[in-house]
Formats: C-alpha cells, sequence, structure tokens
C-alpha cells in the first residue's frame, strides 16, 4: 500500500558501532606470522667457511637449522589454530581484538628463543643450553595461555559467531590450551637435568596442537 515503509537490507548500525567484520582481524593476524617467519628464516646464512670447507660449515648449521624448524612448525601451529578459530567468527569486537592481540605478541617473540636456542646448540655448552630450553618452553607455555580466555569469551558472546555454528564447542575448548601448558611445564623442569630431552618432551606440545587444531 501507498506510503508503506520500505524494506532495505541496511545493517543495523547500533550493532555495527560494536562490532566489525572479521576478516581485517584475519588478514592482519595472517601478515604478522608471515613476518615472524621471514625473520627466523633470514637468521639461516651461509656460513663463515675457508675454501673447499663449505660442506663442513654446512653440517655445522645442524643446531640453527634444527631451531628455525622447531620454530616454524610452532609458528604454523599457531596458524592453525588461529585459521581455525577465525572460521567460526563472522564479527569481533573491542576485548576479541585485544585478545587476538595476546596471540600475536606471544608470536612475534618467537625469533628471541629461537635464536638463543640456535646459539647454544652451536657451542655445545650445556649451562647455555639449559638456559635457552628452558625459555623456550617457558614461552610455548605463554603462547598456549593466550588462548585460555578466548574459548569461554566466545562461548559467552554467540552473536560474533558464523551463523549455524554452535557456541557450545567453544565451552568444550576451553581445556584444550592447559594440556600443552602441562607438558611445556614439565619440559621446562626436564631440562634442568637433560635439556635434550626437553627438546624432545617440547615437540609433543606441538605435535599435540597440530593434531588438534
Amino acid at each position: 500500500p501507498t506510503g508503506s515503509p520500505m524494506k532495505t537490507d541496511a545493517p543495523d548500525r547500533t550493532t555495527s558501532v560494536r562490532l566489525t567484520e572479521s576478516t581485517r582481524v584475519e588478514a592482519f593476524s595472517d601478515a604478522v606470522m608471515a613476518i615472524v617467519i621471514t625473520i627466523l628464516v633470514l637468521e639461516l646464512r651461509v656460513p663463515e667457511h675457508e675454501p673447499g670447507r663449505l660442506l663442513t660449515a654446512l653440517l655445522n648449521m645442524w643446531g640453527p637449522v634444527l631451531a628455525f624448524l622447531i620454530s616454524f612448525l610452532r609458528v604454523s601451529v599457531i596458524w592453525l589454530n588461529h585459521h581455525g578459530l577465525f572460521v567460526r567468527i563472522r564479527r569481533v569486537d573491542r576485548t576479541l581484538l585485544w585478545l587476538n592481540l595476546g596471540i600475536l605478541l606471544a608470536c612475534t617473540i618467537i625469533p628471541l628463543p629461537t635464536a638463543l636456542l640456535a646459539d647454544a646448540l652451536r657451542s655445545g655448552d650445556m649451562g647455555d643450553l639449559r638456559v635457552a630450553a628452558i625459555l623456550n618452553a617457558a614461552i610455548a607455555a605463554l603462547q598456549s595461555a593466550v588462548w585460555i580466555p578466548i574459548f569461554p569469551y566466545l562461548r559467552d558472546h554467540p552473536e560474533l559467531l558464523e551463523q549455524g555454528t554452535d557456541a557450545a564447542v567453544f565451552h568444550a575448548e576451553r581445556i584444550r590450551p592447559w594440556i600443552p601448558i602441562g607438558i611445556d611445564v614439565a619440559a621446562a623442569l626436564v631440562a634442568l637435568v637433560s635439556p635434550v630431552a626437553m627438546i624432545v618432551l617440547w615437540t609433543l606440545s606441538l605435535i599435540f596442537l597440530a593434531a588438534t587444531s
């Protein structure tokens, strides 16, 4: 009938003030993780060597290469978990933005413990290796801990989720970060006795997070 209001698809301005699309957050997070990986690989440089001794110099790089591969796997696991999270998120609010920045903060510090571990493996000094191993385990535990508040927050804010996403899935996920934290704390204690055994145990948390991402 004449004079009736026209129906439009305009977004709810009240909601748009508080919520924004998640795509920009994903793009920014992907860029940060890509930069971290780039910084890691830049540490792999052509070793100094005398003419005819290149092969020996390359074989002596096993420590930095091992440290790089472990950290590359860790960044990859963080990205896989982050991607798995945001495929279920449609919008973000200020709190979720800060929680996501916590994930990125824990990710950006990876190059430092990686460089320390590489240097300790190169030198072979057990004291330095013990310190580097404990630091890596502690930072790994931090990288899991920053996920702890995210799952209950998303459970309690279904308006942020993609349509059809059951908020109860995040209630079940709330336990998962504690498992690698326990493994990383155990690895740090093992490092006091055997840094090499610690590195082996430390990778178990990576395998768990990769398998369940």
